[in-house]
């Protein structure tokens, strides 16, 4: 198969996600899968983060769109593992600049959450129950492991912009519009580690 066809099929398969699950509402925020997807690549692009993390801003939640569960699988005490199912998935496609920010998201929020009384304090009553769920702010061991990642501070930076992508009704570029980010990324990858 050639690059441009691979290409082509990746981004169908990305849009057919999005248009399948995109329109669910982000895990009890006030915004869909979609939307937050939007607001933190677009918030990526005005910090002028490179394509790879814009990318990976866009995609972080994929594994949401993937999984089996209902978007209330965190009431009924689930831990969907989104950011391992969806780093595994995109892994297929691209390098470890996109999918190790993508993989570490959850543990960035356990390590904020660990080192930032301030960040905790502001979580949403969404994403506090989904921080039980996934195992706590880190101890000192996973902090210490977590700071030795080569990606720990793109995984940072993802995590911010996660954090910031819950506005209802703002208004951002398209997914087409942040998908030229995504063909760009796959047709000239580049390891930045």
């Amino acid at each position: 198969m050639s690059p441009l066809v691979e290409t082509r099929e990746i981004l169908d398969e990305i849009r057919t996600l999005f248009a399948e699950k995109g329109n669910d509402m982000y895990a009890g925020e006030a915004v869909s899968q979609t939307e937050h997807a939007l607001q933190a690549a677009s918030t990526a692009e005005q910090e002028q983060a490179s394509p790879e993390l814009i990318t990976a801003a866009l995609l972080h939640d994929v594994g949401h769109l993937l999984h089996k569960h209902s978007e209330d699988c965190a009431i009924q005490g689930i831990d969907d593992l989104h950011e391992r199912i969806g780093a595994a998935w995109l892994k297929q496609h691209f390098l470890e600049a996109v999918t190790e920010p993508i993989r570490l998201h959850v543990d960035a929020k356990r390590y904020r959450c660990a080192t930032d009384e301030e960040y905790l304090s502001r979580l949403s009553p969404a994403s506090v129950l989904s921080l039980e769920l996934q195992g706590g702010p880190f101890d000192a061991r996973e902090q210490r492991q977590f700071e030795n990642n080569p990606w720990y501070e793109e995984a940072l930076r993802l995590r911010t912009w996660d954090e910031a992508a819950k506005i209802p009704g703002l208004a951002t570029p398209d997914l087409e519009y942040f998908l030229t980010f995504v063909q760009r990324v796959l047709e000239h990858p580049v390891d930045l580690n």
